[in-house]
């Protein structure tokens, strides 16, 4: 959601800069303005570095995936049996019983929440990496070629972008290029 309203502002701050530009542009007539954008979504996900990421995060998931089906016949197995011997249990040590499933419930609720939050920690740590590199690629591209302005192609701020001002492929094998 940060991540969201940063971009908004950003492209907002580059409307209003890119708006200043072409006024000023309009004054001088000696200014020649190159500009581009970068669809840094579909860089991260069409990557190499990308494509790596995912399968990794993939790998993570299916192993996660499995814990959770294990912990999941495991809390099963409590409650069925729970269920067959409840009528001859003691008061007390049903009462025992259904506490610990309930712990354990609550314990396994926990866990999901911590592995999955730190499935996403992987996931942003391993784009925010690949950003940096993009950047790089970016302001490379840019600078090798005279570019005035390159922005982010977002749909929520970016209204309208021809393809010939597309940098997102050159973008890619520049970034892949770099990481090799």
């Amino acid at each position: 959601m940060y991540r969201k309203i940063f971009r908004m502002a950003v492209g907002i701050l580059l409307l209003i800069l890119l708006g200043g530009l072409l006024t000023g542009a309009a004054y001088s007539q000696n200014v020649n303005m190159k500009i581009g954008s970068v669809d840094i979504q579909r860089a991260i996900n069409e990557s190499q570095a990308g494509k790596e990421a995912k399968k990794a995060l993939a790998k993570e998931t299916e192993k996660f995936q499995g814990l959770i089906a294990e912990k999941q016949k495991e809390l099963q197995a409590m409650r069925e049996s729970l269920e067959k011997q409840g009528l001859m249990l003691s008061s007390d040590a049903r009462i025992a019983r259904e506490k610990e499933l309930q712990t354990r419930l609550r314990d396994y609720q926990r866990w999901g929440e911590d592995a999955q939050n730190e499935m996403d920690q992987k996931r942003n740590e391993m784009e925010k990496a690949i950003f940096v590199g993009l950047q790089k690629a970016i302001q490379k591209l840019g600078a090798d070629e005279g570019y005035t302005l390159i922005v982010e192609k977002n749909e929520n701020i970016v209204l309208f972008s021809s393809k010939a001002t597309d940098l997102t492929d050159r973008v890619i094998k520049a970034f892949d290029a770099q990481t090799k």
